[in-house]
């Protein structure tokens, strides 16, 4: 075949599988032979490209929440009686649904594939024969773990329905609302009397921290109290060291009675003894060479 040639066959057109609907006839715009509209023009044809996959549309009526749920189900969908169930067809309906998940959705298929071999376990163990010794020891319907698990995802699943029937706020009903304007006049809370006396004291406390005191100048000789001292020596041998600021008021005074002591032993007129550690304190007057 030459280039030419080839090049002036036609296309082939592409299969269409789906039909678009021709528009209302009471459109303004109607046309007796469009079967669509683009940009406000009329599309009496389809296009020869335009392909449609398969799948471009799907439509799942039923939706699951698990393995379970799909087998509950298909027991409860064919009156089937939950403590007896006819394990064969039950699990072909299941596997049918299954491969139908396959197909689309491989991740979500996992879940379910791992019902389907428990299914096919169960069936299969049904189908055998028993052993004399399973017969002795009574080992039970090999339905009965899976019959368990069904009555309780079905309980679980009627309490889920049942509270979820319960008027929700928000979905089901909304909270009135009311806005009140607060009057311009002041409203003041009754004051307690103990709430009264405290918030008193709390003022007594706070006026004591910030009194007040004057403070006067007194003139005081520093060499008036070394005479002192020295006449309160001159009649005793020794004086304990508190009897020195006996008869001596206000702190300013002793203040300069104690630094008056200290001047007469800087002087070495007198002296301050102890006999031993935290043993009282003496004074006396200091011995002169003759």
């Amino acid at each position: 075949m030459q280039p030419e040639q080839a090049a002036q066959e036609p296309a082939e057109p592409t299969p269409v599988t789906a039909e678009a609907p021709p528009l209302p006839p009471d459109d303004p715009g109607h046309d007796a032979g469009a079967i669509a509209r683009l940009y406000g023009e009329p599309i009496t044809r389809l296009p020869n490209d335009l392909y449609i996959p398969p799948d471009a549309l799907e439509v799942f009526l039923d939706a699951f929440e698990g393995p379970l749920d799909l087998l509950l189900y298909l027991i409860r969908k064919q009156n089937f009686n939950i403590l007896d169930i006819p394990m064969a067809q039950v699990t072909l309906q299941y596997l049918e649904y299954v491969e139908q998940i396959r197909q689309h959705n491989l991740e979500l298929a996992a879940e379910y594939l791992l019902m389907a071999a428990m299914l096919i376990e169960i069936k299969s163990r049904m189908l055998l024969p028993r052993r004399q010794d399973d017969l002795v020891e009574d080992v039970g319907d090999p339905r009965a773990e899976l019959v368990r698990r069904l009555l309780d995802y079905e309980q679980i699943k009627t309490a889920a329905v049942q509270l979820g029937n319960l008027p929700q706020e928000g979905r089901d009903f909304l909270r009135p609302s009311l806005f009140v304007e607060q009057g311009l006049a002041p409203s003041w809370p009754d004051v307690d009397p103990w709430d009264l006396q405290r918030a008193w004291l709390d003022v007594l406390r706070r006026a004591k921290l910030t009194q007040h005191h004057r403070i006067s100048r007194q003139e005081l000789s520093v060499r008036e109290h070394m005479s002192a001292i020295l006449r309160t020596l001159q009649s005793q041998r020794f004086v304990e060291f508190g009897e020195l600021f006996a008869g001596q008021h206000g702190v300013p005074i002793v203040v300069v009675h104690f630094v008056a002591m200290l001047e007469l032993a800087k002087e070495t007129l007198i002296e301050i003894t102890q006999a031993e550690p935290f043993a009282p304190i003496y004074v006396r007057l200091a011995y002169s060479p003759a």
